[in-house]
């Protein structure tokens, strides 16, 4: 009895190393699977990181083409507030054609109708050059909207990358094959370059 039992924890003894040597062999098989899960999180670190810069460059865009909105509807209005001082001048114009036609035009008369021509001329040329300032800024607005814009695009792709990279990446500690692991990081390393081209190599 004692020897059936003493066979028995012999069996349960060598079956426990057989279990942790199993163990330990899959351990040291899957070991790099460690390094996969050290990649997406630095992966994801990364996207989170062009998600935020993909927003302010989307957020600058809008705000660039709202300045760009402003400073046209203020250059349309400097430009109708010409248009209104124009028609005045020629009225003027118009009436002193009129008085010198006239026999014995009246000096005072002809000097005041001057006067006022000269006026609307002097308003008419204050009035472009503060068109023309609206519609410098409206261009420089633009112009930074639309680089805004094409960051904002450049940093989608590289968020897109990002997420199929770490799609990737879950696949792999899945199905525990090393060539998705390679893959993901290739991509990763794509998405990375992508982001630091858009943040430092392309002007705004």
């Amino acid at each position: 009895m004692q020897t059936h039992d003493l066979d028995e924890l012999k069996q349960l003894v060598a079956e426990l190393k057989s279990d942790r040597a199993a163990q330990k062999d899959k351990e040291r098989r899957d070991g790099w699977t460690k390094y996969v899960s050290l990649t997406m999180v630095f992966l994801a670190v990364l996207t989170a990181v062009a998600t935020l810069k993909g927003g302010s460059f989307t957020t600058r865009t809008l705000k660039e083409m709202n300045e760009a909105t402003f400073n046209q509807a203020e250059a349309s209005d400097q430009w109708s507030y010409y248009q209104a001082k124009s028609i005045k001048q020629n009225l003027y114009e118009i009436e002193l054609d009129h008085a010198n036609a006239a026999a014995a035009p009246s000096v005072s008369q002809l000097e005041k109708l001057k006067g006022k021509i000269d006026k609307y001329e002097k308003e008419r040329a204050e009035i472009t050059a503060h068109a023309k300032t609206f519609e410098v800024v409206r261009d420089a607005a633009r112009k930074t909207a639309a680089g805004a814009a094409e960051h904002s695009k450049g940093m989608g792709l590289a968020i897109t990358l990002f997420q199929v990279a770490i799609a990737l990446g879950g696949v792999c500690l899945i199905v525990k094959k090393k060539p998705l692991w390679i893959i993901s990081s290739l991509l990763g390393a794509l998405a990375a370059y992508q982001m630091i081209r858009v943040l430092y190599f392309v002007p705004l």
